[in-house]
């Protein structure tokens, strides 16, 4: 499976969250969206849904916003586990992938009987330049 055909507003989204310096909220989003005619928050969520769905962006949940994935999108999206660094200070997200977690997570989520749908570690601190 390729690539998925993106609506307008999913390569918007897209677009926006690709070319920002951050993590952006939905209504962020819709700011930066306006001139491109995108006037409701539904459709800025609607198109949020998809792109969760297909990999290409990923929630922040801990400080409720979004980020473009990445990672290249060469092979089928199952990353197990995604993990980000979030800089308290400048607020600059990092993405990185860990086989060696990823692994010991499996060992214990699979000792609890337990199916994963989706795992997200944010690890909160501050980067080299914020100290």
């Amino acid at each position: 499976m390729g690539m998925p055909q993106l609506t307008r507003n999913q390569s918007l989204v897209l677009g926006a969250l690709s070319h920002s310096e951050g993590p952006m909220s939905a209504y962020t989003i819709l700011d930066k969206l306006r001139d491109q005619g995108v006037r409701a928050p539904l459709q800025v969520y609607r198109a949020l849904d998809k792109l969760l769905e297909y990999g290409l962006v990923h929630r922040l949940e801990s400080i409720n916003a979004f980020v473009a994935c990445t990672c290249p999108h060469e092979h089928e999206h199952d990353h197990g586990v995604t993990a980000f660094t979030i800089c308290e200070g400048c607020g600059q997200v990092t993405e990185f992938h860990d086989e060696a977690i990823e692994q010991r997570l499996a060992v214990l989520v699979r000792g609890q009987s337990f199916k994963t749908e989706k795992t997200t570690i944010e690890i909160r601190g501050h980067c080299k330049s914020c100290g």
